[in-house]
């Protein structure tokens, strides 16, 4: 008789300890369903930010964690399938598009809005008034390291002074974008400058620098414009206006100011989409963005182009229409189509 109660008070302690563990592995679940990771550029960063502080408010169960470890950072996690998305201030490069295929990963590209690089000097700088994509290339690329180190091997007549270096680290789509643009070739830069994935951090060594020269984004500059010095550039091109172009909201949605004005995106994990709150943050995201895009700073797609975003996303089409390479200057409604 002992042994059959025992036996039996033994199956009901099993049962009991299987139902507890059921239990939390279904908490875990839903907890896991409501958790959105993000991570990569800094440029989108604040866009990303603001829309999902809206979301918190709309869905405030709902976790959202942003990462800042660079538009390449964000990459290498979505490929190491650590994150649903990833910002990123540059189409996806075709070794990253290898690597996410090889890891199984399917993503599906949404641009979001644009940006525009800017060149700045320190405010006390009384004689840079602008500067041509020749002698921004003079300046940047490889072969100037170490022997392009004054004002006066920029311009004829400049001073004879130190020049000093700003930009982003080698894994930044900014970085990328601009030696593009502006050498030629990505990634294809000098490396005797200040690097920093932090724009804040360029943005105060510029600041603090009478030497200094550099790059980031367009809302860092406007955020900080007391304390810098914006460099019109002149592309050579009278087809978009007539002399250097001046750096500005405007200036980069109608198309003037080139070659340094580009796209912004979000890279989805296809197979994180399970997870319905990440499906109800991307369409929060894309309905949002045209009103929040500008309170950030930045530059909003037409609502033609939001449109086609809103359908890319709604099929779940995999893959870059980029062709893993920046286009400078291109016309984002016309490459969705």
């Amino acid at each position: 008789m002992y042994p059959l109660i025992f036996s039996e008070m033994i199956k009901k302690q099993i049962y009991f300890s299987f139902l507890v563990l059921l239990l939390m592995a279904c908490s875990q679940k839903a907890g896991n369903q409501k958790k959105i990771e993000i991570d990569g550029s800094s440029t989108v960063y604040p866009i990303t930010e603001a829309i999902a502080e809206e979301f918190n408010h709309k869905y405030p169960d709902a976790k959202v964690t942003i990462g800042i470890s660079g538009t390449g950072g964000g990459f290498n996690k979505l490929i190491r399938d650590e994150i649903s998305i990833a910002d990123a201030s540059r189409p996806v490069s075709p070794k990253e598009t290898q690597e996410l295929k090889a890891a199984g990963v399917e993503f599906i590209e949404l641009p979001i809005a644009y940006d525009g690089l800017v060149v700045t000097v320190n405010p006390k700088n009384s004689f840079v008034d602008y500067l041509t994509v020749d002698e921004l290339k003079k300046i940047w690329v490889p072969e100037a390291q170490g022997k392009i180190t004054k004002w006066s091997q920029v311009r004829a007549g400049w001073p004879d002074k130190e020049i000093h270096l700003y930009g982003p680290g080698t894994a930044s789509g900014t970085f990328d974008y601009f030696t593009e643009a502006i050498v030629g070739k990505a990634k294809a830069s000098r490396g005797d400058y200040t690097a920093s994935e932090d724009d804040n951090v360029l943005v105060q060594g510029v600041s603090m620098d009478v030497a200094a020269l550099g790059f980031f984004g367009l809302e860092y500059y406007l955020q900080n414009k007391e304390k810098l010095k914006l460099v019109p550039i002149d592309d050579n091109n009278t087809s978009n206006g007539e002399g250097a172009i001046t750096p500005s909201r405007e200036t980069v949605k109608n198309g003037t100011y080139q070659p340094l004005s580009r796209p912004l995106f979000l890279y989805i994990n296809k197979g994180n989409l399970g997870n319905k709150s990440l499906g109800d943050f991307i369409n929060f995201y894309l309905d949002n963005a045209p009103i929040l895009v500008p309170d950030v700073g930045y530059i909003p797609l037409t609502d033609a182009t939001y449109s086609l975003v809103k359908k890319r996303f709604k099929a779940q089409k995999t893959g870059s229409a980029f062709a893993g390479k920046s286009i400078v200057g291109i016309k984002m409604e016309d490459l969705l189509k």
